[in-house]
């Protein structure tokens, strides 16, 4: 008997159980996978984008926008970097937010699970959880023909994204065991694709980048956007594919803080003679420029276009319009949109209402931040608020 089973050991789960054993609770940590913190080794290309200078409530998704607030508040950024700072780790800074570790993202599994160790937390590794079970005592956690017991269990389980790494629904079962309501999950900060007609406009594109906002579903996003051979991707198309549902729009601009049509106008006026892939190639890379003028059937010397016709290459470059024809799903979604509804949790705790002792934190709860070191902050502020309480 155990006071605390933690069930996951990413990043909201190593944060639990360092907290709750720092407090003197016996607590034991089941991991499914080999070793512990997969998804943290290689987040960011094994840079490990750890946390957002900016993480507040507004950058994260739920059905229950207000939910994240308590946790992210009483476990901030600044308190992770407290954290870094006794191990002797450092940071950098890139834009909007992010902050990296300059020892990569070994060094950050390797320092939680050192406070894990000073804490005294155990680890069972490469176990397979037949069930979760109640018990008069708490709860029963079966593992083959072995049976653990525990005061208390934590369920970090992730979600659905990355199956590479271990992904599997096993949260929301044992969420819905429990009688807890599931937001249906889909994939999140994931490349959108190309329907048919779209890619044979557009998949000549590969490889080109450019400025752009993104809007879907009432987000905007300004960022870089990618094209590929399979559809769009870059940070400002992963931010709005969150918010992307199935047979939505998304809205590009590709010349963001730019009036185009009167750009063009004066492009007219000034550069008579000048072709007008030459006149977008000013602010559009070169190979962009081209496939516009191809696209819309518009080419030629702007002096020689009418208001109509520039005005329709204004509306083809800043409200560009496409019908994605799916996204790349869970096998490269960096998240999973959607979880255990949080109506059903404690936000003080993250405690299951319906089932005393048990606890969800991190991915596998509908909480889902934006791309930029969002989610970790999420995942250190929910294990931590958990380990506090149990």
């Amino acid at each position: 008997m155990v006071d605390v089973i933690v069930i996951g050991a990413g990043a909201a789960g190593l944060m639990c159980a360092a907290t709750a054993a720092a407090r003197g609770r016996r607590v034991t940590v089941l991991e499914h996978r080999p070793r512990p913190g997969g998804k943290i080794l290689v987040s960011g290309g094994g840079r490990c984008n750890f946390t957002n200078r900016e993480a507040g409530a507004a950058a994260y998704l739920s059905a229950n926008p207000h939910f994240c607030k308590s946790a992210l508040a009483r476990y901030t950024p600044r308190d992770f970097l407290e954290l870094m700072e006794r191990h002797g780790l450092t940071w950098h800074e890139k834009t909007l937010g992010q902050l990296f570790c300059d020892q990569r993202a070994p060094a950050i599994l390797a320092m939680l699970e050192a406070e894990c160790s000073r804490a005294g937390v155990t680890f069972r590794t490469g176990v397979a959880i037949r069930a979760v079970e109640p018990a008069a005592d708490g709860y029963a956690v079966k593992l083959g023909a072995d049976t653990l017991r525990a005061r208390s269990v934590v369920i970090a389980s992730g979600g659905l994204s990355l199956p590479k790494l271990g992904a599997t629904p096993f949260g929301y079962r044992v969420a819905e065991q429990f009688g807890l309501g599931i937001v249906p999950p889909h994939p999140g900060l994931v490349p959108l694709l190309w329907s048919e007609a779209d890619r044979a406009r557009w998949g000549e594109l590969a490889g080109v980048s450019a400025p752009a906002v993104v809007r879907c579903g009432g987000a905007a996003f300004r960022e870089s956007l990618l094209f590929t051979h399979r559809g769009l991707s870059g940070p400002a198309v992963l931010q709005a594919s969150s918010y992307w549902l199935p047979g939505a729009p998304v809205v590009i601009d590709l010349l963001p803080g730019l009036d185009a049509a009167e750009w063009l106008k004066s492009a007219r006026r000034d550069h008579p003679k000048a072709e007008l892939k030459t006149v977008l190639g000013h602010h559009l890379p070169r190979r962009l420029a081209e496939t516009v003028c191809r696209v819309t059937g518009i080419d030629g010397r702007p002096a020689t276009l009418a208001d109509a016709a520039l005005g329709r290459v204004a509306d083809s470059l800043q409200r560009w319009t496409v019908t994605p024809a799916g996204s790349e799903g869970y096998r490269t979604a960096e998240v999973t949109v959607g979880g255990v509804d949080t109506a059903e949790l404690s936000s003080r705790t993250m405690e299951a209402r319906k089932a005393p002792g048990l606890y969800f934190v991190g991915e596998v709860v509908d909480v889902t931040g934006w791309l930029g070191g969002y989610n970790f902050q999420w995942a250190w502020a929910s294990g931590h608020a958990a380990g506090e309480a149990v």
